[in-house]
């Protein structure tokens, strides 16, 4: 390390030690497990779900922080991963659909693990960090859209994914293509899956690290379909004790037009009896990524890093599966946009096991991780760091108000406490206004309701200012967005 570098490094340290109260063990330089699963909304045990059976996640959770507000940037996974690894919202970064990382000829770009890389650790991939066809990179065992400045080493997944041997089913005849609900209950082992092969090479990697600090980033694919997991995942379910949600029989006639029929439940053909199958397989597939995480928190502590090591476990984005009558991502209600978030900071002060309601962004993983690493982070990069709620979940100093999230077409989100605010085409295509306080399934827009005009009013100005903030520019967004959603309809 320059000497320049070590003294930023060691003023940064201090400076943060200071500010929010470190045990004196904190370690000097401390390593990054960044495990990030795919497709996953918060179907996670320690959120509260009532089925989905997660106690690696849990056991995580005992020891750390839960973000139970948390909310993506982009509901699709390249964009997403784009955004929390940049630390920019997809107007600045340029990343408007399911592609990698873009670094344009003369603009600033250290993504996270670069900076790292930068500052003396050693940084590896293992499986999907950035964006991949899944399955299809999976069964070839390569990566498209990966950004190579990010890494010393990197680790891809062989796996047979839905050609994988056991009982097949899919759960969404009507539907043509590679995002089918295609599940596989496999007679296969964990290793011998593409989650468990992820947790392997995570695992052969913590066995022969040495004293070197790393940022280790780990990939796990499911619950992306197809939902492949061992036939004991399944197991652990009753399929007609499933619980698909409860929606409204018109929920979508206040929709604006323009998403209306966008990924409805008439693509996919799910009916009430396969609609519990698809549940079983869904969440069959979380256990089997938790399992794996599992193995992966045993090796960390294993080799005698589990106190000098942040982990942070999160999902690219949100998730439906029926909600609203639709499925998948890119939609812009709560259970596409909300993530879970946990982050495990061993030496720091405060309640481990606590969760925190106030609002964030995946954007503000950057900012965070550099803070607590001591590491200076670029002074272009946006989000707020979360260390302060690492400390203090009920922190009064909080200032972020609300979440922003964009989509396909030029749709844009604005989550508040008590409102989701939307608006498709920049305005121009329709709006949406909900009241979360009242009606948390987001099943009545408000938008067009005079007695709420002021509050649309108020929220709009504060959208396009959010927008404004995060970099766009109607010269170059417009047309990208709407060629983004052209070209991929995944």
């Amino acid at each position: 390390m320059r000497l320049t570098s070590a003294l930023r490094y060691l003023f940064c340290l201090f400076a943060f030690t200071a500010s929010v109260g470190l045990d004196a063990k904190a370690p000097e330089r401390p390593n990054v497990l960044f495990l990030i699963s795919d497709d996953l909304n918060t179907a996670l045990s320690g959120f509260g779900h009532a089925q989905c059976k997660t106690p690696n996640l849990d056991r995580l959770a005992a020891r750390g922080v839960k973000f139970e507000n948390m909310h993506c940037q982009y509901p699709v996974c390249g964009a997403s991963r784009a955004s929390m690894l940049t630390g920019l919202y997809p107007y600045s970064n340029g990343t408007l659909g399911n592609w990698g990382v873009e670094r344009a000829e003369g603009k600033s770009l250290n993504t996270l693990p670069e900076l790292f890389r930068e500052n003396g650790y050693f940084s590896a991939r293992v499986g999907k960090i950035y964006h991949m066809n899944v399955p299809s990179d999976i069964v070839k065992g390569s990566t498209w859209c990966d950004d190579e400045p990010s890494w010393d080493e990197v680790v891809n997944i062989k796996a047979l994914e839905h050609e994988a041997p056991g009982v097949s089913v899919d759960w969404s005849p009507a539907f043509k293509g590679s995002q089918t609900f295609r599940s596989v209950e496999t007679t296969t082992g964990d290793s011998e899956n593409a989650d468990g092969m992820s947790a392997d090479g995570a695992i052969r990697y913590l066995e022969n690290m040495g004293d070197r600090p790393f940022f280790l980033a780990v990939g796990f694919v499911r619950p992306h379909v197809p939902l492949v997991a061992p036939a004991k995942y399944f197991e652990l379910y009753d399929r007609e004790a499933m619980l698909p949600p409860v929606v409204p029989e018109d929920d979508l006639l206040d929709v604006p037009k323009v998403i209306r029929g966008y990924k409805d439940a008439e693509d996919w053909g799910v009916t009430p009896e396969l609609h519990k199958g698809l549940m079983q397989a869904y969440y069959a597939s979380i256990s089997y990524m938790d399992a794996q995480v599992g193995r992966v928190l045993d090796a960390l502590e294993e080799n005698g890093y589990t106190e000098n090591t942040i982990v942070v476990f999160t999902s690219d984005h949100g998730y439906q599966l029926g909600e609203h009558h639709k499925y998948q991502k890119q939609h812009l209600f709560e259970e596409s946009t909300r993530v879970p978030f946990i982050v495990s900071v061993p030496w720091l002060k405060g309640e481990h096991g606590r969760g925190t309601l106030k609002i964030t962004e995946l954007v503000d993983l950057y900012p965070t991780i550099a803070e607590l690493t001591g590491v200076a982070a670029p002074d272009w990069i946006q989000g707020d760091s979360l260390v302060g709620l690492l400390s203090d979940p009920d922190s009064r100093s909080w200032a972020k108000s609300d979440a922003f999230t964009i989509s396909r077409s030029g749709g844009e989100s604005l989550r508040t406490d008590r409102w989701r605010f939307t608006q498709w085409g920049w305005g121009k295509k329709g709006l949406e206004l909900y009241d979360r306080q009242n009606d948390p399934g987001e099943f009545t827009n408000l938008a067009e309701n005079p007695e709420y005009a002021a509050t649309v009013k108020r929220l709009q100005a504060r959208l396009v200012e959010r927008r404004e903030a995060a970099g766009y520019d109607p010269e170059i967004h417009n047309a990208k967005a709407i060629q983004a959603a052209n070209k991929w309809q995944e």
